[in-house]
């Protein structure tokens, strides 16, 4: 017990103090796929949602992976933030980012459900249907939970 202790009274010190756990890329990326995974596939499967189930695990927890992966990546700079990440209020930079992920995704959604089968032997399916939605929300939330997670870690962090 004492071990267990020592943990709770270290995460209260922490809190108090002020102090945030480093930003770690894995872990973004990892949290990015794993959240939406189990949201998406539960409410799947209670509602009875075979294509959400699948698409929980297959396009919106991948787009948001790769997306956490991406962002925190180029947030990260090497180490080294660009300057106006960190000057930048948080809610003009969350929202160029969004804006820009969001975009980028719609624009990847759009290209896989309409053009390729259009252009392309892979057929028109409901599943290249549900990128265009699935690709720019996944984006979004991950580019705004990422954002805010990095930002929380950097020192100057102007609201």
């Amino acid at each position: 017990m004492p071990a267990t202790k020592d943990r709770t009274s270290r995460n209260r010190n922490r809190a108090a103090s002020g102090t945030v756990r480093p930003f770690t890329l894995w872990r973004e990326v990892l949290t990015a796929y794993a959240a939406p995974a189990l949201m998406a596939g539960t409410a799947g499967v209670v509602t009875g949602q075979q294509d959400l189930a699948v698409a929980a695990c297959t396009s919106i927890a991948g787009t948001s992976a790769v997306v956490a992966f991406l962002v925190g990546t180029w947030l990260r700079h090497g180490g080294q933030p660009r300057r106006w990440t960190t000057t930048t209020p948080r809610l003009p930079l969350i929202a160029a980012l969004v804006i820009t992920a969001a975009g980028t995704a719609a624009l990847l959604g759009w290209f896989t459900a309409q053009w390729l089968p259009a252009h392309s032997p892979v057929p028109a399916t409901p599943w290249l249907e549900r990128l265009r939605i699935d690709l720019p929300v996944s984006a979004a939330l991950a580019t705004t939970i990422v954002t805010l997670r990095w930002r929380s870690t950097t020192t100057a962090s102007p609201t």
